[in-house]
């Protein structure tokens, strides 16, 4: 069980920094379709800069959570209000279609929190 747990967590890391490192690196550096995608959700530049300026930040954490995995909570934590944002945004706008990712990185982030040998969570 505990390998299974392992095998999941770390393919969990691995799927969220991918999205959220391409959604972030998108946004700060302004690629034309995610310009676009974020101004008809209702988005002008500077907060679509803002946004991707947050999630890059916790792709950073995600990284430095490598080596420091109190570190790395921090960044799951901080990642999942964008997360939550992203898929409220998308299914308030009828972007059935894009939601998928947003959805994910909603469950992901509690997989990666509940598999996480350095974080519990206590009801």
């Amino acid at each position: 069980m505990e390998t299974i747990k392992f095998i999941v967590h770390w393919f969990s890391y691995a799927y969220y920094l991918y999205v959220f490192g391409y959604a972030s690196l998108f946004k700060v550096f302004q690629k034309q379709s995610m310009m676009q995608s974020m101004d008809s959700l209702g988005f002008n530049k500077t907060w679509t800069l803002g946004i991707g300026v947050g999630e890059l930040l916790g792709v950073l954490l995600l990284l430095i959570g490598l080596y420091k995995p109190e570190i790395k909570t921090v960044g799951i934590l901080l990642l999942f209000p964008f997360a939550i944002g992203a898929f409220t945004a998308h299914m308030a706008h009828g972007e059935y279609h894009h939601f998928y990712n947003s959805l994910m990185m909603c469950i992901l982030s509690i997989v990666l929190l509940a598999t996480d040998k350095n974080f519990k969570i206590i009801i």
